[in-house]
C-alpha cells in the first residue's frame, strides 16, 4: 500500500459540504427523492430537520445542484440576519433588483408584485440553519410563503426548542415536513467504503469490515459529521505511522486501538 493512500484517504473526509460527495445509501436516497417530489407540488414551504450531522446541508447543497439548471433555485448557506440585507438579498437574486438603503418587508412585497405575474415561474429559496434566524424574521418568511409568490425549503436543527419553533410559526403552512436521522451501523459501512471508493481509495475502504465499523457506530452513534472528523483524524494517524513507524501498522483491517485514539482527539471519548 503506497504510503499517500492515507492522506488521500483522510482527504475524503473533509468538512466540507459538495454536492460531489453526495452518498447512495438506499434511505438517504429514498427521502431525498420525497425531497424532490416534496419541491414539485404546490407547497408554500417544506421543513427539512434532523439533529446536527444528518446531512440537512448536503441535502440542501445537491438539491440546489440538481435543480438549478432547470428553475429559478437560490440557496443561502450562511443565514442574513440583518432583516433589511435579507430582503435586499432576496430581490437581488429573484427579481435582478438592487435596492439602496434600508429594505423592509413592506417595501420588498412591492417589489415582488411589481415583478410577478401570472405566468411567472415560482422561484425556490433554499435556507440553511434556519433556527438562527429570529422569530420576526421567520414571521416574514412564513407571510411571503403564503402569498405563493416564493417557495421555501428550510433546514431547522431538531431539538426540543427547535421543535417548539417549527411548531409555532409552520403548523399551518407547512405541506410537507421531511426528518432525517444519523445512519445504522450498516448503512455507516457503505457510506464510509463508498466514500472512499468514490475517491479511489479501494485499499482503505477494504480495511473496514463490520468489527471496526461496529465501533465506530458506538461512538458516532451513526451521526455522519461525527463520523467525518473521526475519520479525518483516524487517516492522519496512519499517515504518520507510515512515514515514522510502518513496519508495526497493519493495513488489512482497522485497528481498534486508532479508532480509540481518533476518538479521544476528537472529543468522542474523554480521555
Amino acid at each position: 500500500m503506497k504510503n499517500n493512500i492515507f492522506e488521500d484517504s483522510k482527504n475524503v473526509f473533509l468538512d466540507n459540504v459538495n454536492a460531489r460527495d453526495y452518498i447512495q445509501l438506499d434511505r438517504v436516497s429514498t427521502i431525498y427523492q420525497s425531497l424532490k417530489d416534496s419541491v414539485k407540488k404546490p407547497l408554500k414551504m417544506v421543513l427539512l430537520f434532523g439533529k446536527p450531522g444528518t446531512g440537512k446541508s448536503m441535502f440542501l447543497t445537491k438539491l440546489y445542484h440538481d435543480l438549478s439548471s432547470s428553475q429559478k433555485v437560490f440557496i443561502y448557506q450562511t443565514p442574513i440576519l440583518d432583516e433589511s440585507e435579507f430582503f435586499k438579498s432576496l430581490a437581488r437574486d429573484l427579481f435582478n433588483v438592487k435596492y439602496q438603503g434600508e429594505l423592509n418587508f413592506t417595501q420588498f412585497m412591492l417589489i415582488v408584485k411589481q415583478n410577478m405575474s401570472e405566468d411567472s415561474q415560482i422561484p425556490l429559496v433554499l435556507l440553511d440553519e434556519a433556527q438562527l434566524y429570529s422569530s420576526s424574521q421567520m414571521e416574514k418568511i412564513r407571510l411571503l410563503s403564503d402569498t405563493r409568490s416564493v417557495k421555501f425549503v428550510i433546514t431547522l436543527h431538531k431539538t426540543e426548542k427547535e421543535d417548539l419553533i417549527a411548531k409555532e410559526h409552520f403548523q399551518t403552512r407547512i405541506w410537507e415536513t421531511i426528518e432525517l436521522e444519523n445512519a445504522s451501523s450498516s448503512e455507516l459501512k457503505i457510506y464510509i467504503q463508498k466514500k472512499l471508493m468514490k475517491a479511489n481509495c479501494f485499499d482503505s475502504a477494504n480495511m473496514f469490515s463490520q468489527k471496526p465499523v461496529n465501533l465506530i457506530y458506538k461512538l458516532t452513534r451513526g451521526n455522519y459529521r461525527d463520523t467525518n472528523k473521526l475519520l479525518y483524524t483516524l487517516f492522519d494517524i496512519y499517515s504518520w505511522y507510515s512515514e515514522n513507524n510502518s513496519s508495526n501498522l497493519k493495513t488489512n483491517v482497522i485497528s481498534k486501538k486508532i479508532v480509540e485514539m481518533s476518538a479521544i482527539h476528537t472529543g468522542l471519548i474523554n480521555a
